[in-house]
């Protein structure tokens, strides 16, 4: 018995929320007293698969076949089944990315059985009953929901939700090749090409963001945030009044309905921090706040805050950043 991982990546480079899903199916796991193994699909797994075993993989199933030469959500779900019905795992999970929760949700309509998303906690108390505890409506509710299934679970993690920690001692990672059957219609939705938007660092992978809001003022008000996020090796982020008024483009939203960042700090200026935007930001490891207004919603939720006029603070900030590297 095992508790698989479908671990994501992309022509062999792995997603790194993989690495979280597989430390909560390592902890799972080992609370269930059953070995974790991990999934792997489609055309360079195995270059993908180097780092599992010290994430706790036992076993790295990598899944071939001519046909799932890219991703494909009906592919992938398909390909996994016939694995989850050769090796009868206690539970299925993924990370709760966009990827994770459409293969795990393609697999669930397969076997009809139920499946929850964006999972923080399980309780395994009852073998046939979970309580799962889940981010709901966009991160600003926690919600316990009863799977109740005596067969395989099913259920994602949610992204951010736990740190990636490797294992006190790292897995044999022993490397089991699986071929499914496909038949050529379960491919008629399956990446056929890639127009590549931005390079390097992005909005959700970098380590410092400095976000604006509507006390910035102005589009060309933000060149003194874009020249500290390029200081620090960081790219901009902004609130959704932001966007809303054309000064930035969507695509640097931080929120809700924007991105969802984690950055090592976060520097918010000129932001409410309405809940809209606390949901994209909260995995924030450090949040520092300059805002006017010291009972706005985002000075009380930071580590740090500067009460003051943004458009002085920033300056003097830049500054002594300069100072300091040269």
């Amino acid at each position: 018995m095992s508790v698989l991982v479908l671990c994501d990546h992309d022509r062999g480079t792995l997603a790194e929320a993989s690495l979280e899903a597989l430390t909560f199916g390592r902890q799972l796991a080992s609370d269930l007293g059953v070995v974790c193994h991990s999934v792997l699909i489609g055309q360079g797994a195995d270059n993908a698969s180097e780092t599992l075993p010290t994430y706790g993989a036992e076993t790295i199933h990598l899944v071939e076949h001519e046909s799932l030469s890219d991703y494909g959500p009906a592919a992938w779900g398909e390909s996994l089944n016939q694995l989850v019905n050769a090796t009868n795992p206690a539970a299925v999970l993924a990370s709760g990315t966009d990827r994770g929760n459409e293969v795990l949700a393609h697999l669930a309509a397969t076997l009809d059985l139920p499946f929850v998303a964006n999972c923080v906690t399980t309780n395994t108390n009852n073998s046939s009953s979970w309580i799962m505890t889940r981010v709901q409506w966009g991160g600003s509710l926690l919600e316990d929901s009863e799977l109740n299934t005596d067969k395989v679970k099913l259920f994602t993690v949610a992204h951010h939700g736990i740190e990636a920690e490797e294992s006190s001692s790292p897995a044999s990672g022993q490397k089991e090749i699986f071929t499914p059957e496909l038949e050529e219609s379960i491919t008629h939705t399956m990446v056929a090409d890639r127009v590549v938007l931005t390079q390097g660092i992005t909005l959700s992978t970098s380590p410092v963001v400095v976000g604006g809001g509507r006390g910035v003022g102005s589009a060309e008000a933000f060149a003194p945030l874009e020249e500290l996020a390029a200081e620090l090796n960081g790219v901009v982020g902004c609130s959704r009044a932001v966007t809303n008024n054309g000064w930035r483009p969507h695509s640097d939203q931080v929120g809700q309905t924007g991105t969802r960042i984690a950055p090592q700090i976060y520097i918010a200026n000129g932001i409410s921090g309405a809940i809209q935007h606390w949901v994209g930001a909260m995995a924030a490891k450090n949040i520092l706040a300059i805002n006017t207004d010291p009972e706005a919603n985002m000075v009380a939720k930071a580590g740090y805050a500067v009460i003051g006029d943004l458009h002085q603070v920033i300056p003097a900030v830049l500054e002594e950043v300069r100072r300091r590297k040269s």
